[in-house]
């Protein structure tokens, strides 16, 4: 059940994003009283509208934190620093945030959560495997030909369920305060290697192409992703593929005490919903 005026609930920011509305059905399934944060929320909610921030935080003992569209965007930090800070004059006494490996700006988002003055947890995480799927990476691969900013470095690219999974033990189970939980797949794959996978799973000749940074951004803007969005994501391509990232960790392991899924799992289950079917064809 959602609640927006019940004491003791469980703040979920980004609640109609990728981690987001995972977090939120599995919380709403144990029946957590929950509260969804997003503009069309009630009471709405904006990064980068201060005035909506105290009322979404009422009555909140426990947050998730995901910064759209990333935490490499220049006013992440700030906004999110004083975001903990208001939650945790607030009363908010467990905040969890979403992060992401190798960088620089993320991990200065995580000091910030973790000086808040609250029990805090980071999930810190790879490359979403659903980027192919529900990011506009899906377009390429109804194309036909996966164009991306990416060298051959392998990437131990996460599952979104995983991720959900990892958010609803840290905010509803005891033991997870003060961890930093660094999740991955269960295996290095280039990015050629998971449309590899992507096709095998769709019967499908799809390619990987390599492209230049700009070339990328015009290509999601052309397909609906907002230009901010685009942008980071090219930011991202070029700042963490340089093998900072090309190692794998137990986050989901030690948080769940179960491996993670691996792509071909993913691939597996999502080629069946038609997302990647080509509509020319």
């Amino acid at each position: 059940m959602t609640s927006t005026d019940t004491p003791d609930l469980t703040l979920v920011l980004g609640a109609q994003g990728t981690t987001g509305r995972r977090v939120a059905s599995r919380l709403a399934a144990r029946g957590v009283a929950t509260r969804l944060g997003s503009r069309s929320g009630e009471p709405p909610f904006d990064w980068a509208d201060e005035r909506t921030w105290p009322a979404v935080l009422r009555d909140v003992s426990a947050a998730y934190l995901v910064y759209y569209p990333d935490l490499v965007a220049p006013e992440a930090l700030e906004r999110v620093h004083r975001f903990a800070g208001l939650a945790a004059d607030s009363g908010v006494g467990r905040l969890v945030l979403l992060s992401g490996r190798g960088e620089k700006a993320a991990q200065q988002a995580e000091q910030a959560v973790m000086a808040a003055g609250t029990a805090w947890t980071i999930v810190r995480s790879a490359f979403f495997a659903q980027n192919f799927s529900e990011k506009g990476f899906e377009a390429f691969v109804r194309s036909g030909t996966v164009a991306l900013p990416a060298p051959e470095i392998g990437e131990p690219f996460v599952d979104a369920d995983d991720i959900a999974d990892v958010v609803v033990a840290v905010l509803t189970e005891d033991g997870h305060a003060g961890q930093v939980y660094e999740v991955t797949g269960p295996r290095l794959m280039s990015f050629a290697d998971a449309v590899a996978d992507i096709a095998a799973a769709t019967g499908r000749a799809v390619a990987f192409e390599r492209i230049t940074a700009d070339e990328f951004v015009d290509g999601l803007t052309a397909n609906g992703v907002p230009a901010e969005e685009a942008h980071v994501f090219a930011e991202i391509f070029e700042t963490v593929l340089d093998g900072r990232n090309a190692y794998l960790t137990d986050g989901v392991q030690r948080a769940l005490g179960r491996p993670p899924r691996d792509f071909t799992e993913y691939a597996a289950a999502t080629a069946p919903t038609g997302v990647w079917h080509d509509t020319e064809g």
